[in-house]
């Protein structure tokens, strides 16, 4: 009995450390990838005075910027780079609750160094605004809620139409970075286009520019929130059961899929040389 126990407690152990490993990666990501979207995005809105950014040319950047980090990241996290994304597959019960709370603080974490990096690296007289979200004088609040509502509605359908393996198994880059452009073409003349409160986060902590900031919170969360519905649920709903989602949301599916995959990682690496065993000992 004491050689099982033992046995038990190696095992949790291990399966705690492989858990650890690959949420710390895809946290790490997740602060990556935020940080370069920022860096990247914020920085073609820059108006410096001989050359001034058109609408297109900041849609473009935004457009590559977003397709390059999700080509590089989206294995390791999902590359969801966006609090209204992660809160869109924690509706459609396709991440756990404390992951969810976890890539929420390293896309916010993300966003402010990048912003940070940018602020360091621009001239004075460049920065201006530095890209903080605002509503235009001619639009309303409620106008930029239910824009930035509907901008975030079609990036997020966009990205789980381009992530769903029952509908594709290529990269989503391009078409999450094409939907992420069609935003800021159409959004950028009521709000600036924000569609990720971890974007507009960045600005306004360097700039301490809070006035209108929930106005980027409340309109890309509630939009997620509808878009996750509508996929999920009336589109193309999948078959999981209440005891299913419940699972997913604790995070103990994640636990039991580890648990599941770990006789066959010992079956395939009969040695005992994996370096996640040193987390063990």
């Amino acid at each position: 009995m004491g050689a099982v126990e033992s046995g038990r407690r190696s095992l949790a152990k291990m399966l705690v450390c492989r858990l650890w490993m690959t949420i710390s990666k895809a946290l790490f990501a997740e602060f990556l990838a935020t940080g370069l979207y920022v860096f990247f995005g914020v920085g073609s809105a820059l108006r410096w005075p001989l050359v001034l950014p058109s609408v297109l040319q900041i849609a473009i950047t935004f457009n590559l910027a977003t397709a390059v980090i999700v080509q590089v990241t989206w294995k390791a996290s999902g590359a969801h780079v966006n609090p209204a994304v992660t809160l869109a597959f924690l509706v459609g019960s396709q991440i756990s609750l404390p992951r969810a709370v976890a890539y929420v603080a390293a896309q916010l974490a993300g966003a402010t160094a990048g912003a940070a990096l940018l602020y360091g690296v621009t001239p004075g007289d460049i920065r201006e605004n530095f890209g903080v979200n605002m509503v235009r004088s001619s639009a309303s609040t409620s106008q930029a809620v239910a824009v930035e509502l509907i901008l975030t509605l079609q990036l997020v359908l966009c990205v789980f139409a381009s992530t769903d393996s029952r509908q594709t198994t290529g990269s989503p880059a391009a078409t999450i970075g094409a939907s992420v452009a069609v935003g800021h073409l159409i959004g950028f003349y009521f709000t600036g286009c924000s569609m990720n409160p971890a974007r507009s986060f960045g600005s306004a902590v360097v700039m301490g520019k809070f006035e209108v900031h929930w106005i980027f919170w409340v309109g890309p969360l509630t939009g997620a929130v509808l878009a996750s519905l509508i996929y999920n649920f009336i589109l193309f709903p999948d078959t999981k059961t209440l005891a299913q989602r419940l699972a997913i949301l604790t995070g103990s599916a994640e636990m039991e899929k580890m648990e599941g995959e770990e006789p066959q990682r010992k079956e395939t690496q009969p040695n005992s040389e994996d370096p996640e065993m040193e987390c063990v000992s």
